[in-house]
């Protein structure tokens, strides 16, 4: 099998500070645990920012260029810079930092869905901002918007026009064939790398077969131009990782997709997520790639043609 790549998604935009006293929202605390994934094997590090003071997602390029060169400078880690942001953000507010930054890599999700969030309040007894708790109960009527004109406009954007490569973050099947129709228009080129995307209530539960069965569209669709990475949603996190590993896949974890590190247990961090998912790969006989690698087998275009 191929070297596996290990994204970390650091913080992200869905759960709370309430939620665990270790999901990182200071600069400092994203750029330490930042260059903690990547020393225990991330290649690839997935980030969103936060308001340092309320722990709230943020859109602000100042907040994610707080942390950024700091990141870059410790690390030889690919950043992937989020596209997708909130679904509380309008699409200017979530491409303010991409197009500031102009990073070697982008996520992009491929499709407008429900992103409900709000079964999580259920199992929160104290908030420790007033935000959180409203922010998640009202998920129950709010629309992540990419349209197929937002998603044109972003790949012309930050592809086209600066250089950046995509994880096509791909939440059902029916994404992968709106990935297919761009890929058809010209406004994107192989190698495809796709995130598969289960658990979030909205889109493909996290069940093995929806795995296969996501793998074998991809496959007609996309044949050997193509590398899917998978993450999945709380609990579902490690097994179904582990089934993407076992299949030739990549593997993305972090606190963005999953707070714990073991049944009743919070992660102490990022890393601990990143340390643990490495073992499991590498008893599995995959040999774990290096930011070179993933810069190579990705077609990036290097850390040095980006403005952080």
């Amino acid at each position: 099998m191929s070297r596996i790549l290990i994204t970390c998604a650091i913080t992200g935009s869905i759960h709370t500070p309430s939620m665990s006293p270790h999901l990182p929202v200071t600069a400092e605390e994203i750029a330490r645990q930042s260059i903690a994934a990547a020393e225990a094997g991330a290649a690839i590090l997935h980030l969103h920012a936060r308001d340092p003071e309320t722990g709230r997602p943020s859109s602000d390029p100042a907040h994610f260029m707080a942390f950024l060169p700091r990141i870059k400078q410790a690390s030889g880690a690919v950043l992937n810079i989020t596209t997708g942001g909130s679904a509380t953000m309008t699409l200017d507010e979530r491409l303010a930092a991409p197009i500031r930054a102009e990073p070697e890599m982008c996520s992009l999700n491929m499709g407008s869905m429900n992103f409900a969030l709000y079964p999580a309040a259920e199992r929160v007894t104290e908030w420790q901002h007033d935000w959180e708790k409203p922010f998640l109960e009202t998920s129950d009527d709010l629309v992540f918007k990419n349209t197929p004109r937002d998603i044109a406009g972003i790949l012309r954007q930050l592809g086209q026009e600066r250089g950046a490569r995509f994880e096509f973050e791909c939440y059902d099947v029916g994404h992968l064939y709106m990935l297919r129709h761009f890929a058809d228009r010209g406004l994107v080129a192989p190698p495809f790398f796709i995130q598969f995307v289960f658990g979030v209530l909205g889109g493909i539960g996290p069940d093995p077969e929806n795995l296969t069965h996501m793998k074998t569209i991809a496959d007609k669709l996309f044949g050997d131009s193509y590398m899917f990475s998978v993450l999945a949603a709380g609990r579902h996190q490690l097994p179904m990782v582990t089934m993407a590993a076992a299949m030739g896949g990549h593997v993305r974890v972090g606190l963005e997709d999953n707070l714990m590190i073991a049944r009743g247990q919070l992660a102490p961090g990022n890393a601990a997520q990143v340390d643990k998912i490495r073992r499991i790969v590498e008893a599995l006989g995959r040999e774990v790639a290096s930011p070179g690698d993933a810069r190579q087998m990705l077609g990036l275009k290097g850390a040095d043609r980006t403005a952080i």
